[in-house]
């Protein structure tokens, strides 16, 4: 008999235009898995990003993590067996979760570590917003579990990178300028060896597909939820 696969808890809303390929990821995969019509068991609490976003600017992490740990406990009650936070940026207050929780949580660093060693790329760059790309929450992850070499844009860079996510991509706009300066910025990468790409914002695979460039790009969501199935399967 095949097994029964374990609800997926997953905090989303920053923003939705991301939480809304992890609901596909998650039945692609569990179809891919299971076949037939299976689908995923998933719970979603889902918040204000205005109101997250506010406190990111304010530099207000505390009460980020307090929204965090309310979500948390919320998705346990109601029956998860697995957290996901549904975002790159805010696994910096991540430890608001597992300090506040039973039940496991998948780190979404972690999960990509693990993603680029299968593929044996030592070197990658690593774009996504200001807080991702300069606090070490994501990099200490990558560089000391993983043994992984990470290089970030210069200053210049980082703000374009962060204000195409702010005032586009979590707003829905995927435009094909903002397109060309990622793509123009991952070739300088390429320039200095870099080996793979992490789209450290769960927004960036919107607007750039693997196609656009010619070494491997790290979708975090998907990597992300794809574990959270296999997870849920293997602890049927």
């Amino acid at each position: 008999m095949k097994k029964q696969i374990k609800t997926i808890g997953l905090i989303g809303g920053m923003s939705w235009e991301s939480s809304k390929l992890y609901y596909e990821f998650l039945n692609t995969k569990v179809k891919e898995m299971l076949g037939g019509s299976h689908s995923a068991k998933c719970i979603m609490v889902s918040v204000d990003f205005a109101a997250i976003e506010r406190l990111t600017f304010n530099g207000d992490w505390p009460a980020i993590g307090k929204h965090m740990k309310e979500a948390a406990q919320q998705l346990e009650r109601a029956g998860a067996d697995v957290i996901l936070l549904c975002t790159n940026t805010i696994h910096l207050v991540s430890h608001y979760i597992t300090e506040n929780v039973d039940i496991p949580f998948i780190h979404i660093a972690r999960a990509t570590g693990q993603a680029i060693r299968k593929r044996s790329i030592q070197k990658v760059a690593l774009l996504g917003t200001k807080f991702t790309m300069e606090k070490d929450f994501y990099t200490k992850t990558l560089t000391n579990d993983f043994g992984l070499e990470v290089v970030i844009p210069d200053v210049k860079s980082r703000q374009v990178v962060h204000d195409i996510i702010y005032n586009e991509l979590v707003k829905g706009q995927f435009t094909k300028a903002s397109k060309e300066k990622i793509v123009g910025l991952i070739k300088e990468f390429e320039s200095q060896h870099v080996e793979g790409v992490i789209m450290g914002c769960t927004e960036l695979p919107i607007l750039i597909s693997a196609s656009d460039i010619a070494i491997p790009l790290f979708d975090t969501g998907k990597i992300h939820a794809y574990q959270a199935v296999e997870w849920s399967l293997s602890n049927a």
